[in-house]
């Protein structure tokens, strides 16, 4: 991204790299749902992720996290489910302006609706 500062005496341009922080903040199990609705009744909690779990995702030209989605080290449930937010942050955009109390940052989750798992999503900004 490439941003352009007006000043009275001149113009400056500047590159701006963003990456994206995931961390995984909570697990939840609703095992009366899983015992109810699953084939595996005892499934548990998700086995893929832990509580402060952290991944930093670039995209750059070096490397493009995004789009090898973490080279498969990220379950493909959760990312369909909060691609949309970390996109955006790579790209430095307001993820959730007027939702969350800091536009760089999302909280969302996977949509697995008996053991979902809960993710922190932020922009992190570094010039060049």
């Amino acid at each position: 991204m490439t941003i352009v500062v007006f000043r009275a005496e001149r113009m400056e341009e500047f590159d701006m790299e963003h990456k994206c922080k995931i961390t995984v903040i909570r697990k939840e199990c609703y095992q009366d749902l899983q015992e109810q609705y699953l084939a595996d009744p005892k499934s548990g909690e998700c086995p893929i992720f832990e509580v402060g779990q952290e991944f930093i995702l670039e995209r750059n030209q070096e490397r493009d996290d995004f789009w090898h989605m973490l080279d498969g080290k990220f379950c493909s449930e959760a990312w369909d489910a909060i691609s949309r937010y970390v996109y955006t942050a790579l790209q430095g955009g307001s993820i959730m302006k007027g939702w969350t109390n800091d536009e760089k940052m999302m909280i969302a989750c996977c949509n697995d609706g008996t053991r979902p798992v809960i993710f922190k999503i932020e922009r992190i900004d570094a010039e060049d």
